[in-house]
């Protein structure tokens, strides 16, 4: 099945979860991170790291951004984190939840950003008992509850 930004999340998001997870967090991986300055996922991440969390970046083109190491894969992080923040097309969201879900320590959380949306791909996450939410920013969502 072909998945685009417009489909709608399965499970709107619940404000207890999205303030849940904003406030009970420290580490955020960030899938699908830019080098760039001008894009969305360098300046959440740069957010985020200027409001106190860990940000671990994750993009395999890349050693280090915002002066954190870089790794390939989620895998590849040696520890656990508390969300997995992504910025990637939806269609490549099936492989990314198995991935999630394979990991050793999970995420207590998985965030699709804005326009980021599989219903699938979040069931299958959320089915393993971590908590999703799809299709909201986390640094909008952040100053809101700031």
């Amino acid at each position: 099945m072909e998945h685009d930004a417009c489909e709608r999340p399965a499970f709107p998001p619940d404000a207890a979860l999205v303030k849940k997870i904003i406030t009970q967090s420290k580490t955020v991986a960030v899938v699908g991170i830019s080098k760039k300055e001008e894009r969305d996922s360098y300046r959440v991440a740069a957010y985020l790291k200027d409001h106190g969390y860990t940000i671990i970046p994750v993009n395999p083109q890349a050693d280090e951004i915002l002066g954190e190491k870089c790794y390939a894969a989620l895998a590849d992080i040696p520890f656990a984190v508390d969300v997995v923040d992504v910025f990637r097309n939806p269609s490549v969201l099936p492989a990314l939840a198995d991935e999630i879900v394979a990991l050793k320590r999970r995420p207590k959380a998985v965030w699709f950003q804005l326009g980021v949306v599989n219903n699938d791909a979040a069931q299958k996450i959320k089915d393993t008992g971590i908590d999703v939410v799809q299709n909201l920013c986390i640094k909008i969502e952040h100053a809101r509850l700031a």
